[in-house]
């Protein structure tokens, strides 16, 4: 069975990681058929456009997305990030960004944990404005956007996921003694849907408090359900923890299936090093056995991680590594 993709390599380091993204899943013996888009910050110079309503309109009839990275310095914030990212998660209705991490400490076994981050709400919904910009007395506004729909159906999926692993845990992370507004929906919305999965257990922890821990004792995590700002912060510190954010994997999900899902490596475009064939390509191959997993093909997926995982303490170019992994997933 063949899987219609679509691949946005994109910009910087995203044309070298993405190539040996698929090299690693057609070495899995998975069929892909690819429809590639050329969108970034390179495209947005060339002929001004972003993501068009037409493109969207394709996606929907793919299977998945696999993204590079977007974004360089000759293209002002915010255009790229709102105009095609976020573009992207509210027109296919990605709700859930799920990533996931293994901290493996010095004297001890590797542990995994995951965050579910909601995807289409919160600071990043858009909603506020600028009164009097550009003046002594500008006020700028940036208002955070929960609705009751929006936070279950994320909280419902964590709680899903929690189930189904062995350890069961799910810790809910929010400022609830601070934003008590959005906080409290939270918190309730976690406890009553709580009612329905008895065999988890549950924890909540601040965000600030969270942060000392994803330092310190990590281990301690199972699955951690958040907003949208504090999922953001919180992955980002996670890459870090569990190895760098060159193995820092993610899946932008539309767990109901209405659109393609889209996946991606978290490290950026990075401008200073492309073409140089020094990028770390793990993470986006790791995206890349995420994206397998939803589509079906799980044995593929567990090969690719275990070929990673052997590969991740080796040094080498960008195409020396992708061909490492390969090689393991083929043998």
């Amino acid at each position: 069975m063949s899987h219609r993709i679509g691949v946005i390599a994109g910009d910087g380091i995203g044309a070298e990681v993405i190539p040996e993204a698929l090299k690693v899943i057609a070495a899995a013996g998975v069929s892909l058929d690819t429809v590639d888009y050329d969108l970034g910050a390179h495209r947005y110079v060339v002929d001004g456009v972003v993501l068009t309503d037409e493109i969207v309109d394709e996606w929907r009839g793919l299977d998945a997305l696999l993204l590079g990275a977007v974004g360089g310095p000759e293209v002002p914030p915010g255009v790229i990030e709102r105009g095609l990212l976020l573009k992207m998660r509210f027109d296919l209705d990605l709700y859930v960004n799920q990533r996931p991490f293994v901290y493996t400490p010095a004297d001890g076994e590797g542990h995994d944990f995951v965050v579910i981050r909601e995807n289409t709400e919160g600071t990043y919904a858009g909603e506020g404005g600028f009164l009097r910009k550009g003046t002594p007395h500008e006020i700028a506004t940036q208002g955070s956007v929960n609705t009751r729909f929006g936070v279950e159906r994320c909280v419902r999926y964590a709680f899903e996921l929690a189930s189904s692993r062995p350890a069961k845990h799910l810790t809910l992370v929010h400022k609830t003694n601070v934003l008590t507004f959005a906080g409290d929906l939270w918190q309730r919305t976690f406890d009553a849907v709580a009612a329905e999965f008895p065999d988890v257990r549950t924890d909540y922890q601040h965000v600030d408090a969270a942060c000392i821990h994803f330092v310190a004792n990590p281990a301690q995590y199972d699955v951690i359900v958040t907003d949208n700002l504090f999922g953001d912060i919180l992955t980002d510190l996670g890459g870090v923890v569990s190895g760098g954010i060159g193995l820092a994997s993610s899946g932008n999900l539309n767990p109901d299936r209405t659109g393609p899902s889209m996946f991606e490596p978290v490290h950026g475009s990075a401008p200073d090093i492309a073409g140089q064939n020094k990028a770390n390509p793990l993470a986006a191959i790791l995206s890349a056995a995420m994206m397998l997993d939803f589509l079906g093909e799980g044995d593929a997926a567990d090969r690719v991680r275990a070929a990673c995982a052997e590969v991740s303490s080796r040094t080498g170019s960008t195409t020396e590594l992708g061909d490492a992994v390969a090689a393991l997933v083929t043998a």
